[in-house]
């Protein structure tokens, strides 16, 4: 297959595309800044320069491609060590980021004269809100009515229209990825390497991780399984509160995992954005499961032992 992938720069993106290319497929890099792709990157996955807000130069390329992964969006906790304020401005931009992203490949389809069989929606479980408590979230469960629940409706309504045209639409509510490369477990780690590791908060939120490797294989999945359409939670079977990842993280690197953050603090200093750290969704992937996916790293331990321990 031909494939294009949108925000494939990103995290899942530099897991998912070398992957893509071992399966034989063709694949391109929708980019922003494509000749700064940097290192690291199989010299067969092509880059093409992309801006939503300007099709002119990449709308083309979307003619007679076979699936279109659509991963775009700006980092909803930044790229810094410690996640940004959510201010007005940052918090429209975000939101921007991906509505408009959605909203430009479903005009670039709408004008192909072959339109691609299947696209992949990206979505967080940030969809079903933060104030989910101990309920287990099937994608049946209702959406969110806090910043994260909004923003995830609009940025899966971006594409729906594609449906309409006769395009495959899985939409993929992704949890926390852990990976050693990027994305939050480093920094989730960095206080146990320095010995001054332990809970967030009451520690008895829930979270729904996945490891990078099953999140690349579940996408492989959706891609090639034509039943596969509308949500599906992209995250391990078996959530664990941020207790309980404390503790299997002190385990691993032996340290100490007794050293408490108040949610208080927390708060204070990260503003709104502390409810990514605070609160949490107990998110599970039914219909994944149901369509047959077999995940490696279903266990939260051996999980981490693989990113930690190499």
């Amino acid at each position: 297959m031909k494939i294009i992938i949108t925000g494939g720069s990103g995290l899942i993106g530099r897991h998912l595309a070398p992957r893509l290319l071992n399966d034989g497929h063709e694949v391109i890099i929708f980019s922003r800044r494509p000749a700064a792709r940097g290192q690291g990157w199989p010299a067969d996955i092509q880059f093409q320069a992309w801006d939503p807000d300007q099709p002119e130069g990449w709308a083309h390329q979307v003619d007679g491609v076979d699936a279109v992964i659509n991963l775009a969006g700006e980092s909803i906790a930044g790229t810094g060590l410690v996640p940004a304020r959510w201010t007005e401005a940052r918090k429209q931009r975000i939101v921007d980021s991906r509505v408009r992203s959605g909203q430009a490949l479903v005009q670039a389809i709408t004008a192909a004269a072959r339109k691609p069989a299947v696209l992949i929606q990206a979505s967080a479980v940030g969809y079903y809100g933060q104030a989910t408590g101990d309920a287990e979230l099937s994608e049946d469960s209702p959406a969110g009515d806090d910043f994260l629940g909004r923003t995830c409706q609009l940025w899966e309504a971006s594409t729906a229209d594609v449906e309409a045209m006769g395009v495959r639409r899985p939409v993929i509510r992704t949890g926390v990825v852990f990976s050693k490369e990027g994305g939050s477990l480093p920094l989730m780690v960095l206080p146990f390497r320095l010995f001054i590791g332990g809970r967030l908060g009451d520690g008895r939120q829930w979270l729904p991780w996945i490891h990078i490797e099953d999140e690349v294989n579940a996408i492989r999945f959706l891609l090639q399984n034509e039943e596969a359409t509308g949500p599906f939670n992209l995250t391990a079977p078996t959530p664990i509160t941020n207790r309980e990842l404390s503790a299997l993280i002190g385990r691993i690197l032996h340290r100490p995992s007794f050293f408490p953050v108040p949610e208080l603090a927390l708060r204070l200093l990260l503003g709104e954005i502390a409810t990514l750290v605070v609160d949490g969704q107990r998110a599970l992937p039914t219909r994944l499961l149901a369509l047959g996916f077999t995940f490696k790293y279903p266990d939260p331990y051996y999980a981490l032992r693989d990113l930690l321990r190499k």
